[in-house]
């Protein structure tokens, strides 16, 4: 579930290796700056990734690891091919990728659902220490390491011009990215190397965060309106009227709110009688004006899927 990924590679990790003149052949589009003190790097590319060379490092950023191996990122990887794409990429620059540090990290998963993602997105609602940001096509979650985000992947995948898959093609599919921007080994409390991408434990503690925070994730009232029994005005105002009583907790906890209001003094005996019988009386059509959903039960479902499939 890992895909894009940056790396870095110290000098003293390959002990008698000159990255510039044993590293850069390997490159395609490579080119040579050298700055005002003299100091000379080489920026390149490997596959979808950029490749920048130095005297004492070799950094490699930018790219999706799942699309350099497995040719898109809407096909996900699991730890045992993780491993091996790492192998291939130290094979391809001739370097210990295994060796090199984790500066960035997404997990991610593509998950086809039964409605066009947009669908979904109004029911992911406020996440603790987090800013939720909406945008046309997704729903971004901002912390102070990084990012969550939700997103259309076919619809991404047109605005880039890149081909869809034809087992995805007209398929409606979501795409949750945790994504570790900063700080990575104090998130994931581990040092974060190329060769630890799969190891089983660590492996299972990115799967683990990647439900976790999602489960964090404030889920709104899973009921909508019921619009093909309405058959006029009156219909609607009672169907807006039930959604309300269900976002404050049910029929109960309101006739408490208004005993207790009752009580303080704030209604009058004959004030609370007639709000207990509009609220009896909009609640007797419970059943037929509002129904349940199921949008965030078959996320939930498909979230704990997509983490036992891919373990």
């Amino acid at each position: 579930m890992i895909d894009t990924i940056n790396f870095i590679l110290t000098a003293n990790k390959v002990g008698g290796v000159d990255f510039l003149a044993d590293t850069t052949p390997y490159l395609d589009e490579a080119g040579v700056y050298k700055n005002s003190n003299g100091y000379i790097s080489v920026h390149g590319r490997l596959g979808n990734f950029n490749v920048t060379v130095t005297e004492a490092a070799v950094k490699v950023r930018d790219g999706s690891l799942c699309k350099h191996y497995l040719g898109d990122n809407f096909k996900t990887m699991g730890r045992r091919q993780i491993g091996e794409a790492v192998e291939s990429l130290s094979d391809e620059l001739h370097l210990p990728m295994g060796e090199a540090k984790v500066t960035r990290l997404d997990v991610a998963a593509n998950i086809m659902m039964k409605y066009p993602p947009e669908v979904y997105f109004p029911y992911l609602g406020d996440k603790t220490f987090a800013k939720r940001l909406a945008e046309p096509h997704g729903i971004y979650y901002v912390l102070s390491g990084g990012r969550l985000c939700f997103y259309d992947k076919v619809a991404e995948q047109k605005a880039h011009k890149e081909p869809i898959p034809e087992l995805y093609a007209g398929k409606n599919v979501l795409r949750y990215e945790q994504r570790y921007i900063r700080r990575i080994n104090k998130q994931l409390l581990y040092d974060v190397t190329g060769g630890v991408l799969s190891n089983e434990y660590f492996y299972k503690r990115l799967l683990d965060n990647w439900l976790l925070s999602y489960k964090s994730i404030k889920k709104l009232a899973d009921i909508n309106v019921n619009f093909e029994i309405m058959s006029n005005k009156k219909d609607f105002e009672r169907g807006i009227m039930l959604l309300g009583v269900n976002s404050i907790g049910g029929q109960e906890v309101l006739l408490q709110q208004i005993a207790e209001a009752q009580k303080k003094g704030i209604l009058k005996r004959k004030q609370a009688y007639d709000l207990r019988q509009k609220l009896n009386d909009v609640c007797s059509l419970k059943s037929a004006l509002v129904e349940k959903s199921g949008l965030v039960s078959e996320l939930d479902k498909k979230m704990q899927q997509a983490i036992a499939f891919y373990r």
